[in-house]
């Protein structure tokens, strides 16, 4: 057992400081090469676009969220550059619609709550090239037409709201007329898809048709159907249009659905891309969906994760990036990066940074 020896560092004849404690708290550094830590100075006065450049030399999820951006920015520029038009072997024409395939995910919350307006931005302006979702996914799109949602409490009462007939989601209320008046819209829809029905419906092809019948500028399903943006939905009837459907079955039998081949068109997009992009929102099936299509090209060229799951549990939700390059569904060489954090507080100022910036800044040239 080493004893202290308290003269072990002394200097001009005086006792300084033990030796021992020295080395550990002065220990020498190396020479970093690395951004430094900057904040934005408010004596710049109120400027918000300036505010979030400097989130990536912020710290923690700020500078995350600036290599989200980053990373968003690198799928559109290469989304951009010229491409070679490809119309590939389907019963529907598949097209390679840019040099680079934006994959984009989100689940049902991310429609119910204002998330949905900067959603809708980007498909609007045929920014993305597929999407991803949950059955709440489009019923929320398609119902907000039809009624509103509104802010409540997360304390409501559940026992108090069901009296009512009002559902929670959080702190957002749902009044159940909003489900009685979506029912009375798409009971018709699907008599007459039964009637025009060939083989079988997909998922893909019941979204178009609801988006274009919706024919509501505020609808995601709406732009996605005018611009030829497939909405895939490998969980269609997991909410209220599956219950519709459940109806819909006695009332009127003999709808089918074929979710094999929106597989198989989902997967030949990721197949026969030239450069993919991922943006999830979210996890759970939405999140697995668009990586496992990556993983049929050996791995995604760009990835962005948002959403609040860890890792300790082992769940696909809450993987972080590298699980997936594991797997082959991320490239190795690929820089993807993870945001953790509440998708209302930060995907309008992703869309923001990204997106609409781009969208603007053209236009402004013009």
């Amino acid at each position: 057992m080493n004893e202290f020896n308290p003269t072990e560092r002394v200097v001009n004849g005086e006792i300084n400081e033990p030796k021992k404690a020295s080395d550990a708290v002065l220990k020498k550094s190396i020479e970093l090469d690395a951004p430094i830590v900057k904040g934005y100075d408010w004596n710049n006065g109120i400027d918000y676009e300036r505010l979030l450049s400097v989130y990536r030399y912020s710290g923690f999820q700020a500078t995350n969220f600036g290599l989200a951006v980053e990373q968003i920015n690198k799928m559109l520029d290469e989304r951009e550059k010229p491409f070679e038009e490809d119309i590939y072997e389907e019963d529907e024409f598949i097209k390679r619609r840019s040099n680079c395939t934006i994959f984009l995910g989100y689940t049902s919350n991310m429609v119910s709550c204002g998330n949905r307006d900067s959603i809708r931005f980007a498909v609007e302006h045929n920014m993305v090239d597929c999407i991803v979702t949950t059955a709440g996914g489009v019923e929320e799109d398609i119902i907000k037409c039809l009624a509103p949602t509104f802010i409540g409490d997360f304390q409501l009462k559940g026992s108090t709201l069901r009296e009512n007939g009002i559902n929670r989601i959080g702190n957002l209320l749902v009044p159940n007329n909003n489900y009685c008046k979506f029912e009375n819209w798409v009971m018709p829809i699907l008599d007459k898809m039964l009637i025009e029905q060939n083989i079988a419906w997909t998922p893909s092809q019941i979204i178009e048709r609801l988006g274009l019948e919706i024919n509501n500028k505020e609808s995601i399903c709406y732009w996605a159907a005018r611009n030829k943006i497939p909405i895939f939905c490998p969980a269609l009837t997991d909410g209220s249009l599956g219950d519709m459907m459940y109806f819909h079955s006695f009332r009127n039998p003999g709808l089918i659905i074929d979710i094999l081949k929106d597989l198989k068109r989902l997967n030949t997009m990721a197949v026969k891309a030239a450069n993919t992009g991922v943006i999830i929102v979210g996890g759970g099936l939405i999140k697995h969906h668009i990586c496992n299509a990556n993983l049929m090209r050996n791995g995604a060229d760009y990835a962005v994760y948002l959403n609040t799951a860890s890792e300790y549990d082992g769940s696909d939700s809450g993987a972080r990036p590298d699980e997936a390059v594991s797997w082959g569904k991320i490239r190795a060489e690929a820089t993807p990066v993870k945001v953790y954090g509440d998708a209302t507080l930060i995907l309008p100022l992703l869309v923001g940074e990204t997106f609409a910036k781009r969208f603007h800044n053209k236009k402004n040239k013009q």
